[in-house]
């Protein structure tokens, strides 16, 4: 294994460089291989701000937890970032070519100049929308995986969808209850817990992003059709939240279930190195200091996520419905997501809002009772790793089907939110209470959650479904090469 070189390439956004990391330090942790994650130039330069130049190479010697990465950029056209609910559905579709082309190109002269420093690339793992640098290591030879970065069930979602159910999905876009067999080891699922792409079919910027998911599941279908083996997918899920869908859907995928992507998940001193490479800059009041200030599961901690767009009417709801709870909260409005007034949002009501703060330490630190989350699955597989019970306000993209998921184990309640996607105040302080009350109910959903936190930390440790998929996956690989 001294030999391996693991080179995993990340979408340039928060919420999918978060479990790339994670993922990167697991692999040097376990093998002690040369490790190199590769992500946009617009991500790199904000994890690393004092770098002479944008593309600059860095090695981070255990910082993350694990043996030691290396972090080299690539290009993809857009080196000052790109946020697509800041344009129009032109914007979207011409970042979409542009990703595609520039960066298959940036990222193939990556693993080139690699090769000649004598750091080869032995397996290229292409996290979810990276489907160019499977094309990449395939013209090169380079064993390839997919890192799937949502659960299993979306992977079924998707990939049967686009496989024999769009037709049929497309046809009842506009009726909310009718529900589709989407998958085996699925019970039938009602069209308002299927993503928004499949929905919301007038918006022509969930189109374009819906693009990368597309080419994603198709470069599955690639090395299906090429192989007489099966493409191994890696999924940051824990087997035993989805047995049923893991067991019945993917006959002709290997799939690996080796979350949850967290490099502490006590946030302790991995979980801080980790945050301090966040693309976000942490918010310097001393949350931490004030959550230990409050009693054991008081506090209501609200986060919509790094990509989510919360409209000023909804923060004016999100306001009134915490101070309707009377209880203290931490809000995470991030500084790109603000309008005027917003420094006002917590004035005299025992709240605390942040620009951005530590999520893993926020989520495990007892006085948490309540995650108002937009159910991103990074903060839904956190929350359940940490115990902390969900009121679910999905926005987009995979929420729908995550919201679903947190109800069906128990972990939480989904709120009822309007066509725009805004939860009033009376219905955000009654899922509060529902979750957080003296109640018989209440006391349920804190137990389902306390009992997910004990499977899933069994998941992850020495000998736990996690621990074993990832150490089937290193053999598989050292097989390969």
């Amino acid at each position: 294994m001294a030999r391996q070189h693991f080179l995993v390439v990340a979408y340039p956004g928060q919420g999918h460089i978060n479990p790339a990391r994670a993922l990167a330090a697991r692999l040097a942790r376990a093998t002690g291989a040369h490790v190199t994650l590769s992500a946009a130039v617009s991500a790199h330069r904000r994890m690393f701000p004092s770098l002479a130049a944008p593309d600059e190479e860095v090695h981070d010697a255990g910082a993350d937890g694990g043996g030691g990465i290396s972090y080299v950029p690539y290009s993809d056209g857009y080196d000052e970032g790109f946020r697509l609910f800041a344009g129009d559905g032109e914007a979207a579709w011409r970042h979409a070519e542009t990703f595609g082309r520039v960066g298959r190109e940036a990222f193939a002269g990556v693993v080139d100049r690699l090769a000649a420093r004598g750091r080869p690339a032995t397996c290229v793992v292409y996290a979810f929308l990276m489907w160019w640098a499977a094309d990449v290591a395939r013209e090169r030879g380079i064993p390839r995986v997919l890192y799937w970065i949502q659960p299993a069930t979306m992977l079924a979602v998707y990939y049967h969808y686009l496989h024999g159910l769009e037709d049929l999905v497309t046809e009842h876009a506009g009726e909310p209850e009718f529900t589709v067999a989407m998958a085996p080891g699925l019970p039938p699922m009602a069209i308002r817990d299927l993503p928004s792409f499949f929905t919301d079919l007038g918006d022509t910027r969930l189109a374009a992003a819906f693009h990368g998911v597309r080419t994603t599941i198709e470069q599955l279908d690639i090395d299906r059709r090429s192989s007489s083996k099966p493409p191994m997918v890696l999924v940051n899920t824990v087997e035993e939240l989805e047995l049923d869908v893991l067991a019945a859907s993917f006959p002709d995928l290997d799939i690996l279930p080796i979350g949850p992507a967290a490099t502490s998940l006590d946030g302790g001193a991995a979980a801080a190195a980790r945050a301090s490479r966040d693309l976000y800059k942490h918010d310097e009041k001393g949350y931490m200091e004030w959550l230990d200030a409050k009693p054991a599961g008081s506090v209501v901690y609200v986060s919509f996520g790094s990509m989510s767009v919360v409209s000023r009417r909804q923060k004016e709801e999100l306001r009134r419905g915490l101070a309707a709870t009377a209880r203290p909260y931490l809000w995470v409005v991030r500084s790109d997501d603000r309008d005027d007034g917003d420094g006002d949002l917590h004035a005299g009501d025992g709240g605390m809002v942040v620009e951005w703060c530590d999520q893993v330490r926020v989520l495990s630190h007892g006085a948490v009772g309540c995650f108002v989350t937009h159910c991103g699955w990074n903060s839904t597989l956190e929350a359940v790793a940490c115990g902390a019970p969900m009121v679910a306000v999905p926005q987009w993209s995979d929420q729908d089907t995550n919201a679903r998921l947190v109800a069906g184990w128990g972990v939480g309640v989904r709120a009822a939110t309007g066509a725009d996607r805004v939860v009033e105040a009376g219905e955000l302080a009654r899922c509060v209470e529902t979750v957080m009350a003296d109640t018989e109910a209440a006391a349920a959903v804190r137990r389902s959650s306390a009992a997910w936190k004990a499977k899933v930390r069994e998941a992850v440790a020495e000998g736990g479904s996690s621990d074993r998929n990832l150490k089937a996956f290193l053999d598989r690989i050292a097989n390969v090469a």
